[in-house]
């Protein structure tokens, strides 16, 4: 007897299928560049490094129809801190971060937009 342990994806659901090698495979499509992956997208994310990370460049995920609830941070090969004045004003937007190395991130995106959850992953390439 064999049991499939495979998690239900949602129909249309981004899945990240891998990371490394400065690139991502999401949902079949390879990204040689940051990404931003949503439910449903999966988009080229203008920022090289953590240091990079702003509001600004972060507006998508804000902006986000539906709203995104959960937004991970890829920061590359180690967890960094995420300055508190960005965290307060995406908090004020509704959206709670949680920075961790892109590996974890990219793991956590699966396994929360497999529960259907509204998530959404900022992701820096690591080599």
């Amino acid at each position: 007897m064999s049991l499939d342990i495979t998690p239900s994806i949602p129909v249309g659901r981004q899945i990240i299928q891998s990371y490394g090698d400065h690139r991502f495979r999401v949902s079949d499509v390879v990204f040689e560049t940051p990404v931003l992956v949503f439910p449903d997208e999966t988009v080229a994310w203008p920022v090289s490094s953590i240091d990079d990370l702003s509001a600004e460049n972060l507006s998508a995920v804000v902006t986000a129809d539906p709203a995104i609830d959960i937004l991970l941070i890829g920061c590359g090969k180690s967890m960094a801190l995420i300055p508190p004045a960005l965290r307060d004003e995406l908090k004020v937007a509704g959206i709670v971060i949680e920075p961790m190395d892109t590996g974890a991130a990219c793991r956590t995106f699966n396994v929360l937009t497999t529960e259907d959850r509204r998530v959404a992953a900022a992701l820096i390439p690591v080599e």
